[in-house]
């Protein structure tokens, strides 16, 4: 064969063998990274797994221990009116807050809830029935059940664990069922580059590390499945979509890898799914597959390193005939080589002998770390290691085979290495505890500061075997770790303290800011409210239309602008804290009979009815609060129901009164009933209004259920209409208290006679003083008004004492009522007091008249006619 034609086949070789090994390296590398990445897939999925079944564990037993509760038991077998709710529902919170669960719900025998842990939240379970969750029907029939579905009171989603309640017959009278939310779980995969789903039997995604995920349906469902979703509502109220997934191949395993389309995800990525015992989940790991990549680049690498090879091939060659001529050079020198190598080996085993002649047999202890003696029965020391020798600095001479190790103890006893105490009775110890036979091990501190780990252990023929390792560093790191620690617990404590005390600065700040709000609406509430005296005024003067239609627009924006100040005043002052309930015996049938009168005329108005059940209940509450409460319901009734009846009346509950505010009104989504008591929260009904609401009345009524500690409850259906209610807790004494609450008749609406009333008008803010005498004139009064301080007393020389006198209570630095009582001992005029809403006990307390601020038209008239005819001065 020709040398061209042989160059030609070896190039063709090497290009074959390049080939080759890259495409052998690419599959080896492809398939070690896929095999590594299944790997690692499989104990994510094992630990995910793992820490599930901990925490369903965790929460298992809790449902069996209630179930077995006596009090829980009585209350299923007694007549609906005769369970103590409250005990019931105290004893749910009492067992949620010792476990932190989310939810512990008790439910009859025919799935209805009759006490809760929430039963004091406005999606409170109390009174639904769950009848046809799975948790309920089976534990009835099996004992117990479990099931995941999305709360349909809370719209919450969770994990229900139920176990049947059985009488002492062995029939099931009901079921407790603990909801653990998943939320730790959902935390915990939040920051995992993988990507975790979680199932049910339905092969619905319900939990996963990415939120787009959740509630995926990973195959179609079946009309089985459709039929089983809606019989249970597993997902009510949550849309489900359908995963686009795109299976590209099956791995060795079983396992797929797939592309994602709809959530859509670049790349290829590998599948692996583990099914699960208890619960029937199945939990998927999805990584995405590097197997490809690293294929080609574990071929480019073969490639690449091939190319060192084929330019030292072309160097070799190029140097194969410069070579050609050192070739005997090269033979010379191997024999020289070999020669004394040969050498070099015999002198080696030479120096090997003679090592392991000074060894004695001992050589087998030099390479243990610890210091190392034995001593035969005779307690004679027969081996030992130089480690041993360095540790206790005994001199060659001592270290002889055979020695007494009673010697050795002298030796060290004589540098003082054996402690304090009798040197006598030191070695005797020793030496006995040797002669026992027992092992032992004890840390020994030397005098030079080594701190020693001595472990002994008796020889099976006799004879003792002891080591001495050296632990000074591991002690000296723990000394340092218990210093680390004390220093940072002092950290702690001082990090806490300046936690108080920024704690203290920010409650300073906040009542500071409502202190500021408060005063700021107030001011704000005086010029508004001498604008709507003028504008009362001014009706009374104009005639036209047009006019009329301008003046109803402008007071109607006034009264919005009131309102939200006075809301915003209210909020402030529930935040601050400084509004304090005075509770008392409050006659419940005069506060509804008071505002259904108030509320009746709007009703009637807006084309509506009101109808208030009467009751003769004394309940126990601040009568004003309540009634804030109370009016903020009605007013947001008749705001949203654009046609039909409200209704307002009470229930009994053990120990209490539920007050309710029935509507047959527009209804709220179950999505948006926690969000109504939020500030400025406004529900967009499709209703139009005169006057929009600011959205802080509902805000206003949590925060004083709160104050008063009276449970707040809503129901609501869409289209239909809502019920809200406050629980109230009823009087100890049936009869009603000396200073309950009564009903204060409602005002005429036509116009009264005050023609020629003499009336004084004293008010701290000058304009709405003037504002007030303004008003007071147009209605044919005689007013004499002044701001000055001593006005009453000028007042009182210049002419005689009026029908009527109107007084801020601010007026006078708060003392106008005495400086009235003075100038007029023995007759003085009935006085009516302006002020906030919360002062109106003290006007009250000393049988004076009130109007809150700000003061409308209306209500200036009836109380200034009321007072005036109930006193006979009216002319």
């Amino acid at each position: 064969m020709s040398p061209r034609l042989i160059r030609i086949a070896g190039r063709s070789l090497l290009v074959a063998a390049i080939a080759t090994t890259s495409v052998a390296g690419g599959l080896i590398a492809r398939n070690a990274t896929l095999a590594s990445e299944q790997r690692a897939l499989e104990d994510q999925l094992h630990l995910r797994a793992q820490s599930l079944q901990r925490l369903v564990e965790r929460y298992r037993v809790l449902p069996t221990v209630l179930a077995l509760d006596p009090e829980l038991r009585r209350a299923l077998q007694a007549p609906p009116d005769a369970i103590d709710v409250a005990a019931l529902n105290h004893k749910l919170v009492v067992a949620n807050g010792a476990t932190h669960v989310s939810t512990l719900t008790l439910l009859d025998h025919t799935g209805r809830a009759i006490a809760a842990s929430n039963w004091d939240e406005p999606a409170s379970n109390v009174g639904q029935n769950y009848g046809f969750r799975p948790y309920f029907r089976n534990a009835m029939r099996d004992g117990s059940a479990t099931f995941y579905a999305i709360g349909v009171t809370t719209n919450v989603a969770g994990y229900f664990i139920s176990e049947a309640v059985h009488d002492a017959q062995g029939r099931r009278l009901g079921v407790v069922v603990v909801k653990i939310t998943l939320d730790t779980l959902r935390s915990e995969w939040h920051d995992s580059r993988d990507l975790l789903l979680l199932s049910d039997v339905h092969d619905i995604v319900f939990l996963s590390s990415q939120a787009k995920w959740e509630y995926s349906e990973l195959r179609p469902l079946t009309a089985r499945d459709e039929q089983d979703l809606r019989a249970t509502r597993q997902y009510a109220g949550q849309r489900l979509h359908l995963a686009q997934l795109e299976p590209v191949d099956t791995v060795a395993t079983g396992d797929q890898r797939v592309r994602l389309r709809e959530p859509a995800a670049q790349g290829l990525w590998l599948w692996k799914s583990l099914p699960l015992s208890e619960p029937h989940w199945t939990l998927h790991a999805l990584r995405r597959d590097r197997s490809t990549a690293v294929g080609w680049t574990a071929a480019i690498v073969v490639v690449a390193s091939w190319l060192p090879l084929i330019l030292l091939g072309l160097f070799v060659r190029q140097r194969m005939r410069l070579s050609e001529h050192r070739r005997r050079s090269r033979e010379e020198l191997e024999r020289m080589v070999a020669h004394h190598a040969e050498a070099l080996r015999s002198a080696q085993d030479g120096l090997v002998d003679a090592a392991r002649a000074a060894a004695s047999g001992q050589s087998s202890l030099e390479h243990l770390p610890q210091g190392v003696s034995v001593v035969d029965a005779q307690l004679r020391l027969i081996a030992w290691n130089s480690r041993y020798q360095e540790m206790f600095q005994f001199p060659n001479e001592l270290m002889q085979v055979g020695r007494p190790i009673e010697d050795f103890f002298r030796h060290n006893a004589r540098k003082g290495w054996l402690g304090p105490g009798q040197v006598e009775e030191a070695i005797q110890r020793r030496l006995d505890h040797l002669r026992s036979g027992g092992a032992h091990m004890h840390e020994r501190e030397l005098p030079n500061g080594t701190v020693l780990e001595i472990r002994g252990n008796p020889m099976p023929d006799g004879g003792f075997v002891t080591s001495f390792a050296d632990i000074t560093t591991y002690v000296a790191a723990a000394r340092d770790l218990r210093t680390l620690a004390s220093s940072l617990e002092r950290r702690v404590e001082v990090s806490t303290a300046d936690l108080r005390a920024a704690t203290a600065r920010a409650e300073n700040a906040n009542r500071y800011k409502a202190r500021f709000v408060a005063a700021a609406v107030h001011d704000l509430l005086q010029p508004l409210n001498a604008a709507r005296m003028f504008l009362g005024v001014l009706r009374t003067r104009l005639g036209g239309t047009e006019e009329a239609n301008l003046l109803q627009r402008a007071e109607a924006a006034l009264g919005a602008q009131d309102d939200l100040l006075a809301s915003m005043l209210e909020v402030s002052r529930l935040e601050a804290g400084v509004l304090q309930p005075r509770i008392e015996d409050v006659d419940l049938g005069a506060l509804l009979a008071e505002l259904a009168a108030q509320f009746g005329i709007l009703a009637q108005a807006q084309g509506l009815s009101l109808h208030a059940v009467s009751t003769r209940a004394i309940v126990r509450s601040d009568a004003g609060l309540l009634r804030r409460v109370l009016q903020n319901f009605l007013s947001n009734a008749l705001h949203n129901t654009p046609r039909g009846r409200v209704l307002l009346g009470c229930r009994r509950e053990p120990g209490r009164m539920r007050v309710e505010v029935w509507d047959t009104g527009v209804g709220i989504p179950e999505n948006k009933r926690a969000a109504i008591f939020e500030e400025f929260s406004r529900l967009d009904n499709g209703l139009r209004h005169d006057r929009r609401s600011a959205g802080l009345g509902l805000s206003i009524v949590e925060r004083t259920a709160r104050l008063l500690e009276h449970p707040l409850s809503l129901r609501s259906w869409p289209g239909r209409g809502s019920v809200f209610a406050i629980s109230v807790p009823l009087a100890t004494d049936a009869p009603p208290a000396r200073n309950a609450v009564t009903a204060v008749p409602a005002a005429p609406a036509a116009a009264l006679p005050l023609q020629g009333a003499r009336v004084w008008c004293l008010n701290h803010d000058v304009e709405t003083g003037n504002a007030l005498a303004t008003l007071l004139r147009s209605w044919g009064c005689e007013v004499a008004s002044d701001g000055a301080d001593d006005t009453l007393e000028a007042l009182a020389r210049e002419q005689a004492l009026p029908d009527l006198v109107l007084m801020d209570l601010r007026w006078h630095g708060g003392d106008g009522p005495a400086v009235l009582m003075r100038l007029a001992p023995e007759d003085a005029p009935p006085l009516v007091l302006i002020g906030a809403p919360g002062e109106r006990g003290q006007a009250l307390e000393h049988g004076y008249g009130f109007l809150a601020r700000p003061v409308t038209p209306a209500a200036l008239r009836a109380v200034v006619t009321q007072r005036l005819m109930a006193t006979g001065r009216l002319r």
